[in-house]
């Protein structure tokens, strides 16, 4: 029996992010609101929420849930985006992977993986994903 490999694609392009502080004045980390706009080879929206915490030593972490909705390299769908960040003197790490299981539509089984760069003030990403 012949195994069916599966081919790993890439998508990038630009976004636009709107993140918007909520008042949670009793918990010890704070909350933001997501809106994204993605244009390139994804053509949709983001939206969810992010938790992070920044030491007085200046060591910052986030988790944030995001939803994306729309096109990926014309097929259309929807899909949940995993975001886990830290930040040191030291190091710094990103990791945004799509969430197993959660590709609606045209973009049901997705699976794979958000780079995200920011230069000159412009958000890039570079997601690289099977289908």
């Amino acid at each position: 029996m012949r195994m069916q490999r599966t081919k790993i694609l890439i998508a990038s392009g630009i976004f636009e992010v709107t993140l918007v502080p909520q008042d949670d004045s009793e918990a010890p980390a704070g909350r933001m609101t997501i809106k994204k706009k993605y244009s390139g080879k994804l053509v949709g929206t983001g939206i969810g929420q992010m938790i992070s915490k920044r030491t007085q030593g200046g060591v910052a972490a986030y988790a944030a849930i995001e939803e994306f909705e729309g096109d990926v390299a014309g097929k259309a769908g929807s899909f949940t985006l995993i975001h886990n960040g830290y930040m040191s003197s030291e190091a710094q790490s990103l990791k945004i992977e799509i969430l197993e299981g959660s590709g609606q539509a045209e973009l049901e089984k997705i699976s794979g993986a958000l780079e995200i760069t920011q230069q000159a003030g412009q958000h890039n990403y570079v997601l690289t994903y099977e289908l």
